[in-house]
């Protein structure tokens, strides 16, 4: 069985700079790969239906992957040393996650549906990342040792359940602070299988006037918490187009704008919990 447990991080002023430099240059690394990826793309495709009768072709390179692009890490470290500042396991995310994207966006979901092209990420919008082993020992009472970042305090609100070990763990970067997730696996607990008894069943309607509506004439309205919030977040936005581009005040605005949509986020999120569990509790 696979789970996972989240945390609040409060790491030091020189943690938290060191996981924002991280990401930073993480994000910047991304940012490379995938215009490397674009660049291989444009220059070695040729639509039939529109093929120029003159075409000018340029030095053939291999196509860049994944396997290439992890390889590469090892003269990144030599051209740019401060790269090896960062964890190696967490260096290699970067080509994954760039393969991931990729092969999406050219192949499509599961379901065949294509999806939209992956977008470079501006300062700012690279907020993860992950570790991809983890000692057991690095994680004891309310401290969890980083790699390359140092012993950062956790607020452990509840244990981990006893017989689950640490997979993975990832670093995340929220407007309301740092949090680190735990992948935990028990091998142990078999996966629950619903029992589903036939006396207990019922349809759902959802609608955007009500939530939902149920076969026994059930409903709940929406609650619209966007809509609720409207005035504060525009408020809030128009703050943050006074500002200069590039200034403190600007980040700061910026700052409270997200945890305005962050409240409402939570607020829907905690909404659809208790809609769910009200639902279990009901039926089957």
């Amino acid at each position: 069985m696979r789970i996972a447990y989240q945390y609040k991080l409060r790491p030091t002023k020189e943690q938290a700079e060191k996981i924002d430099k991280t990401l930073d240059m993480l994000r910047c690394q991304y940012n490379y790969m995938l215009a490397e990826r674009f660049n291989w793309w444009e220059q070695n495709r040729c639509p039939i239906n529109a093929c120029p009768l003159i075409c000018y072709l340029p030095e053939l390179k291999d196509q860049p992957n994944y396997y290439s692009q992890k390889r590469s890490l090892t003269q990144l470290k030599v051209d740019r040393p401060w790269y090896k500042e960062i964890h190696s396991q967490v260096l290699q995310e970067v080509p994954k996650r760039v393969e991931i994207a990729f092969r999406r966006w050219l192949k499509g979901d599961s379901n065949g549906k294509g999806l939209g092209k992956p977008r470079f990420k501006g300062k700012g919008q690279y907020k993860t990342f992950t570790y991809a082993q983890f000692q057991q020992h690095h994680f004891i009472k309310k401290r969890v040792k980083l790699s390359k970042i140092g012993d950062v305090k956790v607020i452990v609100h509840r244990p981990i359940p006893d017989g689950f070990i640490i997979k993975t763990v990832s670093i995340n970067k929220k407007s309301n602070g740092y949090f680190v997730t735990f992948s935990l696996e028990d091998k142990s607990v078999p996966e629950i299988k619903p029992d589903i008894k036939r006396g207990k069943i019922v349809g759902i309607d959802v609608g955007l006037i009500d939530f939902y509506v149920t076969s026994d004439n059930e409903s709940v309205l929406a609650p619209k918490y966007l809509r609720k919030s409207e005035r504060k977040l525009k408020s809030a936005q128009r703050k943050v187009s006074r500002r200069k581009k590039g200034s403190k005040r600007r980040q700061k605005a910026i700052k409270q704008l997200a945890k305005k949509h962050r409240k409402v986020a939570d607020t829907r999120k905690d909404f659809h919990f208790k809609t769910a569990n009200d639902l279990l509790r009901k039926y089957d």
